[in-house]
Protein backbone atom coordinates (compact mmCIF):
# COMPACT_ATOMS: atom_id res chain seq x y z
CA UNK A 1 0.00 0.00 0.00
CA UNK A 2 1.42 3.52 -0.69
CA UNK A 3 0.41 6.56 0.85
CA UNK A 4 0.85 10.23 -0.40
CA UNK A 5 2.68 12.18 2.79
CA UNK A 6 0.24 15.15 1.03
CA UNK A 7 -2.00 12.74 1.62
CA UNK A 8 -5.79 13.70 -0.24
CA UNK A 9 -9.37 12.89 0.93
CA UNK A 10 -11.36 10.26 -0.42
CA UNK A 11 -14.35 11.82 -2.73
CA UNK A 12 -17.34 11.13 0.07
CA UNK A 13 -15.04 13.47 2.44
CA UNK A 14 -14.99 16.12 -0.59
CA UNK A 15 -18.59 17.82 -0.07
CA UNK A 16 -18.43 21.41 -0.92
CA UNK A 17 -17.00 22.13 -4.13
CA UNK A 18 -17.45 25.36 -6.74
CA UNK A 19 -18.70 24.30 -9.91
CA UNK A 20 -16.80 24.29 -13.06
CA UNK A 21 -17.15 24.62 -16.39
CA UNK A 22 -14.33 23.53 -18.93
CA UNK A 23 -10.89 26.08 -19.53
CA UNK A 24 -9.90 27.56 -22.23
CA UNK A 25 -7.18 30.05 -22.68
CA UNK A 26 -6.51 33.84 -22.32
CA UNK A 27 -3.30 36.33 -22.36
CA UNK A 28 -3.54 39.17 -19.89
CA UNK A 29 -1.30 42.50 -19.87
CA UNK A 30 -0.94 42.95 -16.57
CA UNK A 31 0.68 40.59 -14.08
CA UNK A 32 -1.53 38.25 -11.61
CA UNK A 33 -0.72 39.52 -8.24
CA UNK A 34 -3.41 41.39 -7.19
CA UNK A 35 -1.32 42.73 -4.40
CA UNK A 36 2.28 44.26 -4.89
CA UNK A 37 4.66 41.96 -6.07
CA UNK A 38 6.55 41.66 -9.88
CA UNK A 39 5.29 39.50 -12.86
CA UNK A 40 8.08 36.76 -12.11
CA UNK A 41 6.30 33.43 -13.16
CA UNK A 42 5.94 31.52 -9.47
CA UNK A 43 3.30 29.02 -10.73
CA UNK A 44 4.37 25.33 -10.66
CA UNK A 45 2.79 22.03 -10.44
CA UNK A 46 3.15 18.92 -8.85
CA UNK A 47 0.99 15.35 -9.49
CA UNK A 48 -1.50 16.30 -12.19
CA UNK A 49 -2.55 19.89 -13.29
CA UNK A 50 -0.73 22.87 -13.24
CA UNK A 51 -0.85 26.04 -11.99
CA UNK A 52 0.23 28.89 -13.80
CA UNK A 53 2.59 31.98 -13.85
CA UNK A 54 1.34 35.64 -13.70
CA UNK A 55 0.53 37.06 -17.20
CA UNK A 56 -1.47 34.64 -18.13
CA UNK A 57 -4.85 33.49 -17.54
CA UNK A 58 -6.46 30.25 -18.32
CA UNK A 59 -9.25 30.09 -16.80
CA UNK A 60 -12.12 32.11 -18.60
CA UNK A 61 -15.80 31.65 -18.46
CA UNK A 62 -17.21 29.20 -21.11
CA UNK A 63 -19.38 30.98 -23.70
CA UNK A 64 -21.50 29.46 -25.77
CA UNK A 65 -23.40 30.30 -29.13
CA UNK A 66 -25.51 33.35 -28.68
CA UNK A 67 -24.48 33.78 -25.11
CA UNK A 68 -22.99 37.04 -23.79
CA UNK A 69 -19.50 36.71 -23.35
CA UNK A 70 -19.41 38.54 -20.38
CA UNK A 71 -17.85 36.55 -16.87
CA UNK A 72 -19.86 35.33 -14.67
CA UNK A 73 -19.57 35.02 -10.97
CA UNK A 74 -18.79 31.98 -9.92
CA UNK A 75 -21.30 29.40 -8.79
CA UNK A 76 -20.59 28.16 -5.05
CA UNK A 77 -22.33 24.97 -4.06
CA UNK A 78 -21.85 22.78 -0.72
CA UNK A 79 -19.73 23.57 1.88
CA UNK A 80 -18.12 26.93 1.71
CA UNK A 81 -15.30 25.89 3.59
CA UNK A 82 -14.07 23.72 0.92
CA UNK A 83 -13.75 27.15 -1.43
CA UNK A 84 -11.47 29.37 0.86
CA UNK A 85 -8.70 27.43 3.58
CA UNK A 86 -5.97 29.08 4.91
CA UNK A 87 -5.35 32.00 3.10
CA UNK A 88 -6.46 29.84 -0.34
CA UNK A 89 -9.66 31.11 -2.07
CA UNK A 90 -10.94 29.85 -5.16
CA UNK A 91 -12.73 33.08 -6.73
CA UNK A 92 -13.24 31.74 -10.34
CA UNK A 93 -14.90 29.23 -12.50
CA UNK A 94 -13.86 27.78 -16.07
CA UNK A 95 -13.48 28.68 -20.01
CA UNK A 96 -13.47 26.30 -22.81
CA UNK A 97 -11.62 23.34 -23.15
CA UNK A 98 -10.34 21.70 -19.57
CA UNK A 99 -11.65 22.19 -15.79
CA UNK A 100 -10.02 24.88 -14.14
CA UNK A 101 -10.28 27.64 -11.52
CA UNK A 102 -8.82 30.76 -10.96
CA UNK A 103 -7.35 30.68 -6.93
CA UNK A 104 -5.61 33.30 -4.80
CA UNK A 105 -3.09 32.72 -2.09
CA UNK A 106 -2.59 35.27 0.85
CA UNK A 107 0.12 35.26 3.44
CA UNK A 108 -0.97 36.77 6.62
CA UNK A 109 2.53 35.87 8.00
CA UNK A 110 5.37 38.15 8.83
CA UNK A 111 7.64 35.72 6.75
CA UNK A 112 7.67 34.62 3.03
CA UNK A 113 5.81 31.45 2.57
CA UNK A 114 5.93 28.49 0.00
CA UNK A 115 2.36 27.15 -0.41
CA UNK A 116 1.31 23.59 -1.17
CA UNK A 117 -2.20 23.46 -2.11
CA UNK A 118 -4.16 20.11 -3.13
CA UNK A 119 -7.36 20.34 -5.41
CA UNK A 120 -9.50 17.70 -5.73
CA UNK A 121 -11.95 17.83 -9.38
CA UNK A 122 -15.33 16.05 -8.82
CA UNK A 123 -18.10 15.24 -11.21
CA UNK A 124 -21.27 16.98 -10.83
CA UNK A 125 -22.35 13.90 -8.98
CA UNK A 126 -19.52 14.43 -6.36
CA UNK A 127 -17.11 11.85 -7.66
CA UNK A 128 -13.43 12.05 -7.58
CA UNK A 129 -12.02 13.05 -10.88
CA UNK A 130 -8.46 13.84 -10.36
CA UNK A 131 -7.06 14.95 -7.41
CA UNK A 132 -3.88 18.53 -7.86
CA UNK A 133 -1.42 19.21 -6.26
CA UNK A 134 -0.21 23.02 -6.72
CA UNK A 135 3.04 24.95 -5.42
CA UNK A 136 2.94 28.64 -5.02
CA UNK A 137 6.60 29.58 -3.89
CA UNK A 138 7.70 32.48 -1.69
CA UNK A 139 4.33 34.37 -1.23
CA UNK A 140 5.78 37.96 0.53
CA UNK A 141 4.35 39.01 3.62
CA UNK A 142 1.31 40.68 3.14
CA UNK A 143 1.03 39.87 -0.79
CA UNK A 144 -1.67 38.07 -2.07
CA UNK A 145 -1.09 36.35 -5.88
CA UNK A 146 -3.66 34.88 -8.37
CA UNK A 147 -3.23 31.49 -9.94
CA UNK A 148 -4.58 29.04 -12.29
CA UNK A 149 -5.43 25.64 -11.44
CA UNK A 150 -6.17 23.17 -14.59
CA UNK A 151 -7.41 19.63 -13.93
CA UNK A 152 -5.13 17.68 -16.67
CA UNK A 153 -5.92 13.76 -16.63
CA UNK A 154 -9.65 13.41 -16.26
CA UNK A 155 -11.36 10.64 -17.61
CA UNK A 156 -11.89 10.31 -21.18
CA UNK A 157 -15.97 9.90 -20.35
CA UNK A 158 -15.97 12.95 -17.96
CA UNK A 159 -18.35 15.50 -18.26
CA UNK A 160 -17.05 19.33 -19.04
CA UNK A 161 -18.90 20.37 -16.07
CA UNK A 162 -16.96 19.74 -12.81
CA UNK A 163 -16.71 20.93 -9.08
CA UNK A 164 -13.51 21.58 -7.50
CA UNK A 165 -12.25 21.88 -3.49
CA UNK A 166 -9.75 23.03 -1.85
CA UNK A 167 -8.99 20.10 0.21
CA UNK A 168 -5.41 20.86 2.22
CA UNK A 169 -2.89 23.32 2.54
CA UNK A 170 0.41 23.41 3.86
CA UNK A 171 3.16 26.13 4.18
CA UNK A 172 6.75 26.29 4.66
CA UNK A 173 8.88 29.07 4.91
CA UNK A 174 10.27 30.12 1.95
CA UNK A 175 13.72 30.07 3.40
CA UNK A 176 14.04 26.62 4.18
CA UNK A 177 11.25 25.14 1.50
CA UNK A 178 12.83 22.08 -0.04
CA UNK A 179 14.61 21.86 -3.49
CA UNK A 180 14.01 18.41 -5.84
CA UNK A 181 14.77 20.84 -8.51
CA UNK A 182 15.60 23.81 -10.16
CA UNK A 183 18.46 26.13 -9.13
CA UNK A 184 20.80 24.57 -6.57
CA UNK A 185 20.21 26.36 -3.40
CA UNK A 186 22.87 28.39 -1.62
CA UNK A 187 23.88 25.31 0.33
CA UNK A 188 25.02 23.11 -2.60
CA UNK A 189 22.43 20.58 -1.68
CA UNK A 190 19.13 19.95 -2.43
CA UNK A 191 17.44 18.06 0.48
CA UNK A 192 13.66 16.89 -0.11
CA UNK A 193 11.02 14.26 1.12
CA UNK A 194 9.51 11.30 -1.09
CA UNK A 195 5.82 9.98 -1.00
CA UNK A 196 6.77 7.48 1.29
CA UNK A 197 5.06 4.13 2.08
CA UNK A 198 2.35 2.82 4.23
CA UNK A 199 1.36 -0.51 5.58
CA UNK A 200 -1.02 -1.87 8.70
CA UNK A 201 -0.01 1.17 10.71
CA UNK A 202 3.83 1.55 9.22
CA UNK A 203 5.08 4.53 7.88
CA UNK A 204 8.15 4.84 6.18
CA UNK A 205 9.10 8.64 3.94
CA UNK A 206 12.74 8.98 2.97
CA UNK A 207 14.61 12.37 3.34
CA UNK A 208 16.91 12.80 0.00
CA UNK A 209 19.74 15.20 0.02
CA UNK A 210 21.58 15.98 -3.60
CA UNK A 211 25.01 17.39 -3.57
CA UNK A 212 24.33 19.75 -6.65
CA UNK A 213 27.33 22.29 -6.08
CA UNK A 214 30.78 21.82 -6.87
CA UNK A 215 32.26 20.51 -4.03
CA UNK A 216 32.31 17.22 -1.86
CA UNK A 217 29.87 17.43 0.91
CA UNK A 218 30.43 15.06 4.22
CA UNK A 219 28.11 13.76 5.74
CA UNK A 220 28.17 11.24 8.18
CA UNK A 221 25.29 10.01 11.10
CA UNK A 222 22.05 11.06 11.47
CA UNK A 223 19.55 13.55 10.00
CA UNK A 224 18.59 16.26 12.86
CA UNK A 225 14.80 15.91 13.06
CA UNK A 226 12.60 18.96 14.67
CA UNK A 227 8.93 18.18 14.42
CA UNK A 228 6.23 21.26 13.77
CA UNK A 229 2.95 21.35 14.24
CA UNK A 230 -0.04 22.70 11.76
CA UNK A 231 0.84 26.15 12.91
CA UNK A 232 4.60 25.78 12.21
CA UNK A 233 5.38 25.64 16.52
CA UNK A 234 7.53 22.36 17.84
CA UNK A 235 5.81 18.99 18.60
CA UNK A 236 6.87 17.94 22.52
CA UNK A 237 6.55 14.85 24.10
CA UNK A 238 7.75 12.69 21.01
CA UNK A 239 11.35 10.57 21.23
CA UNK A 240 13.63 10.69 17.85
CA UNK A 241 15.36 7.31 17.56
CA UNK A 242 18.59 7.00 16.35
CA UNK A 243 17.85 3.71 13.80
CA UNK A 244 14.40 2.07 12.80
CA UNK A 245 14.74 -1.06 14.68
CA UNK A 246 12.70 0.00 17.61
CA UNK A 247 9.93 0.72 15.06
CA UNK A 248 10.04 -2.19 12.57
CA UNK A 249 12.84 -4.08 10.76
CA UNK A 250 13.25 -4.10 7.25
CA UNK A 251 12.65 -0.31 6.59
CA UNK A 252 15.50 1.12 5.58
CA UNK A 253 16.41 2.83 8.56
CA UNK A 254 18.83 0.15 9.83
CA UNK A 255 22.16 0.19 10.02
CA UNK A 256 25.39 2.01 11.77
CA UNK A 257 26.12 4.96 9.88
CA UNK A 258 28.81 5.69 8.26
CA UNK A 259 31.14 8.14 6.37
CA UNK A 260 29.87 8.93 3.11
CA UNK A 261 31.38 11.77 0.84
CA UNK A 262 29.09 12.87 -2.16
CA UNK A 263 31.05 14.13 -5.22
CA UNK A 264 28.91 16.57 -7.25
CA UNK A 265 25.98 14.61 -8.82
CA UNK A 266 25.55 12.09 -6.38
CA UNK A 267 22.89 11.16 -3.65
CA UNK A 268 21.90 10.04 -0.50
CA UNK A 269 19.27 8.98 1.86
CA UNK A 270 17.67 8.55 5.15
CA UNK A 271 13.97 6.89 6.63
CA UNK A 272 12.30 7.96 8.86
CA UNK A 273 9.74 5.37 9.92
CA UNK A 274 6.82 5.22 12.59
CA UNK A 275 3.52 3.67 13.74
CA UNK A 276 0.57 5.42 13.47
CA UNK A 277 -1.21 3.52 16.62
CA UNK A 278 -3.84 4.86 18.95
CA UNK A 279 -4.12 3.68 22.12
CA UNK A 280 -4.63 5.41 25.62
CA UNK A 281 -4.15 9.16 25.31
CA UNK A 282 -3.97 12.38 22.50
CA UNK A 283 -3.42 11.40 19.11
CA UNK A 284 0.05 13.30 17.58
CA UNK A 285 0.32 14.47 14.05
CA UNK A 286 3.28 16.85 13.01
CA UNK A 287 2.70 17.84 8.93
CA UNK A 288 6.01 18.87 8.96
CA UNK A 289 9.64 18.40 10.37
CA UNK A 290 12.30 20.71 9.83
CA UNK A 291 15.46 18.86 8.40
CA UNK A 292 19.41 19.56 8.97
CA UNK A 293 21.34 17.33 7.22
CA UNK A 294 24.10 17.52 9.59
CA UNK A 295 25.07 19.72 12.38
CA UNK A 296 25.23 23.57 11.38
CA UNK A 297 23.91 22.76 7.86
CA UNK A 298 20.91 25.04 6.80
CA UNK A 299 17.30 24.18 7.73
CA UNK A 300 14.91 22.44 5.54
CA UNK A 301 11.27 22.09 5.89
CA UNK A 302 9.66 19.06 4.61
CA UNK A 303 6.04 17.49 4.96
CA UNK A 304 6.38 13.95 5.63
CA UNK A 305 2.50 14.21 7.92
CA UNK A 306 3.63 12.50 10.62
CA UNK A 307 0.61 11.04 11.92
CA UNK A 308 2.26 9.44 15.48
CA UNK A 309 -0.95 7.99 17.23
CA UNK A 310 -0.06 7.77 20.71
CA UNK A 311 3.37 6.06 20.21
CA UNK A 312 5.27 9.07 21.07
CA UNK A 313 8.17 7.99 19.16
CA UNK A 314 9.84 8.57 15.42
CA UNK A 315 12.48 6.04 14.09
CA UNK A 316 15.30 7.77 11.82
CA UNK A 317 17.96 6.04 9.87
CA UNK A 318 21.58 7.15 8.99
CA UNK A 319 22.39 8.79 5.70
CA UNK A 320 23.13 6.16 2.94
CA UNK A 321 24.56 6.85 -0.16
CA UNK A 322 21.64 6.18 -2.75
CA UNK A 323 23.08 3.95 -5.43
CA UNK A 324 19.61 3.66 -7.53
CA UNK A 325 19.63 4.18 -10.53
CA UNK A 326 18.11 7.66 -12.08
CA UNK A 327 14.87 7.05 -14.11
CA UNK A 328 14.91 8.05 -17.47
CA UNK A 329 13.35 11.35 -17.34
CA UNK A 330 16.37 11.84 -14.86
CA UNK A 331 14.56 11.99 -11.41
CA UNK A 332 15.99 9.55 -8.76
CA UNK A 333 13.51 6.30 -8.48
CA UNK A 334 12.78 5.17 -4.83
CA UNK A 335 15.91 3.82 -2.95
CA UNK A 336 15.87 -0.09 -2.07
CA UNK A 337 16.67 -0.86 1.57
Amino acid sequence: MRTLPFALPAAAAVTGALLLTACGSQQAGSDALSEGGSARAEGKAGGKGTATGPGTFSCVPRTRPGASAAPTPPVLSGDPAKLEKDGVKITNLGGDARACADFTVANHDAQALTYTIAFTFMSDEGRALTNTVSVVPAVKPGQTVRRVVTADGLPPDARTDARVAITKVRSVPAAEAPAKDGACPPSGTRVYADDGDAAMGLRAVSIHLENCGSEVTQLNGYPQLQLLDAAHKPVEGVRVLHGGSAISTGTGADGAPRPIALKPGERAYAVMVWRNTVENGEPVNAPYVRVRAKEGAAPVVVTPELDLGTTGKLGIGPWKKDETPRSPGGAPDRPRP
